[in-house]
């Protein structure tokens, strides 16, 4: 079997940027296209500089582009016909599409530029029209128009298809966990901002204010159709933040009128280990499985330090598409047959909360941060030196069947190359660097034994990992550092570990409480229990449609708030611990 655990386990690109004098590197990929084409599967990322392909969905070869613009956002890759088109983001100039017949050894031919566009997506329908769609702004909407097949220009006028509307769809409303900043706290950040710019002009600093507000970003188009339906995709409402999602509205028509989907958002993952779900693509694989591949969020060196993320997903029998993330930065299996997309995990989450020591620390950086399930903080070692290593205690002897190892990046500055350039303020880095660490396990914590001992490999996969299907038992996983891109201090925001430990499954939660704190919030409360890892709050329009999840350590209470107004809302909390999961018993919020 081959198994994948989010984000996907590839080489993100380091960009090395200068943005008015602010320089930062941090990692990056986001916005994926995916698509089937000659077989095979093809990946393209924003800032990758370059696509990756895979025969299973689980191995990817990374493959440079160079006659396409790599530097511009949201690449589009759609399959018309014959070729493989690409597309990709500028408000500046007239957008250029491309094409190729074989884009691993051939060459894209450019087809002249058209009209300035952002976040673009093509669609061939089944009568041979195409249409195109884009948008990506907090006061446009996304837009569509039919292209002629031959020239790619438009055919009439575009017409305004999805708006934001916040006051009705809970989802779209900004801020993590959809919580608005002050303008206390956006104000203190344009200040920020403009110590460290004092050419910055008011208009610069307006924008800033502007993009930081409460008005939704509506973005990243994506178009499916299916049974005779079509499936307009899109992103909202700010990458930055964890309640970056996917929405949809249907039409009878590829130009509308459209209505909002019953359910909404279908790609959404606010909780885990690393969240963010939006700005995507779906997919049907070679066996007519569904998969939905969007962006998932890290934001802390940079706002658009991001990562990819893959999941299944499907149409339900009244046509209504979903995704299912419910335990969506776990192993999931990926198998070359038909699958169940909700098919439970196969292993439990093992190293939640545990202790964790170190070679050495940073102040504030300790090794428990590796185990806190945050994307966001990491332990990070007091030097460079070869052999720092980080340590969890499971604290009983475990099963062992895969580890995730996830290295962070804390306040890089990388100078240029020699003879490099910045562009639009960036430049990413097509050097090859190298990740290299040996894994070792233990019983005692005295004797230990190699687990993976990749210390001379010719990669660099920052969030790799090591499944073992026959298992084992151990007690302590440790990591040992070999080397590093940039010679860095080592970062590990997660060494996950995943198997089955000791006791019973938790009990089921058959009581718990809801309550409308406004026509677009809900606080879900229950008892909690001390066996338990965490829980996962489950809910939808319908009692057996509960597609959409928020998965919870440390608290007995969530509130959501990404309804839709004036929609029904069943919910069920199920608790998870080392063991297994059991599911409680569904209930209809009231008002």
């Amino acid at each position: 079997m081959a198994y994948m655990c989010n984000p996907i386990n590839m080489a993100y690109k380091y960009q090395l940027t200068d943005s008015r004098g602010l320089k930062v590197t941090y990692r990056e990929a986001a916005d994926p296209s995916l698509v089937v084409f000659q077989g095979l599967y093809y990946l393209f990322p924003s800032m990758t500089a370059g696509f990756l392909v895979s025969d299973d969905l689980n191995n990817w070869t990374f493959h440079s582009l160079k006659d396409v613009p790599i530097y511009d956002y949201a690449p589009d890759v759609r399959v018309i016909g014959e070729y493989l088109y690409f597309s990709a983001s500028s408000n500046s100039k007239n957008c250029s599409f491309y094409r190729t017949k074989d884009p691993i050894a051939g060459d894209f031919e450019e087809i002249g530029g058209g009209f300035p566009f952002w976040d673009p997506n093509l669609f061939e329908d089944e009568d041979g029209r195409v249409y195109f769609y884009w948008g990506c702004s907090s006061e446009t909407p996304v837009y569509g128009v039919e292209l002629q097949p031959d020239t790619m220009k438009p055919i009439g006028e575009p017409v305004a298809l999805v708006y934001g509307n916040p006051v009705v769809i809970g989802y779209e409303r900004k801020g993590e966990n959809h919580i608005p900043k002050s303008s206390e706290e956006i104000e203190k950040i344009v200040q920020g901002y403009a110590s460290m710019n004092p050419s910055a002009s008011e208009e610069s600093l307006n924008t800033i204010r502007k993009a930081l507000g409460d008005d939704p970003y509506i973005e990243g188009a994506w178009m499916d159709k299916r049974n005779g339906k079509y499936y307009l995709q899109y992103a909202a409402p700010a990458t930055e933040n964890n309640i970056y999602s996917d929405g949809v509205y249907i039409a009878d028509h590829p130009l509308g009128p459209f209505k909002l989907a019953a359910n909404n958002p279908y790609s959404y993952k606010p909780g885990g280990f690393i969240p963010g779900a939006g700005h995507g693509s779906t997919l049907e694989d070679k066996y007519g499985n569904t998969w939905h591949a969007s962006t998932m969020r890290v934001s802390v060196n940079h706002i658009f330090e991001r990562r990819i993320g893959l999941w299944p997903a499907g149409f339900d029998e009244d046509g209504e598409l979903f995704c299912n993330q419910r335990y969506g930065d776990w192993p999931l299996r990926i198998e070359q047959a038909v699958i169940n997309p909700w098919e439970k995990p196969e292993w439990m989450l093992l190293s939640s909360g545990k202790p964790a020591k170190a070679s050495s620390y940073e102040e504030g950086k300790d090794a428990a941060k590796a185990t806190e399930e945050n994307v966001q903080t990491w332990w990070k070692a007091a030097s460079s030196v070869t052999g720092e290593w980080l340590e969890v205690d499971l604290e009983h002897e475990c099963d062992v069947y895969a580890i995730q190892v996830n290295f962070a990046d804390d306040q890089l500055h990388v100078p240029l190359p020699e003879g490099e350039a910045y562009r639009e303020g960036r430049y990413i880095d097509e050097r090859q660097h190298y990740t290299r660490w040996i894994l070792e396990g233990s019983l005692d914590g005295s004797t230990y034994f190699v687990i993976e001992d990749k210390s001379e490999v010719e990669t660099d996969l920052s969030h790799d990992l090591i499944v073992k299907e026959v298992g084992f038992r151990a007690r302590y996983i440790r990591c040992t550092v070999k080397e590093l891109p940039y010679d860095q201090r080592p970062c590990i925001s997660g060494l996950r570990v995943f198997g089955f430990g000791q006791g019973d499954q938790p009990k089921p939660i058959d009581a718990i409480q809801l309550t409308y704190l406004s026509d677009l919030d809900l606080a879900v409360e229950w008892s909690p229990q001390d066996d338990v890892v965490g829980y996962n709050v489950l809910w939808g329009h319908a009692p057996d449609k509960l597609y959409h999840s928020h998965m919870v350590f440390g608290s007995s209470q969530l509130t959501i708030k990404a309804l839709i107004k004036g929609q029904s809302v069943y919910v069920r909390v199920d608790s998870f611990n080392e063991v297994g999961i059991s599911e409680g018993e569904v209930c209809k919020a009231v008002v």
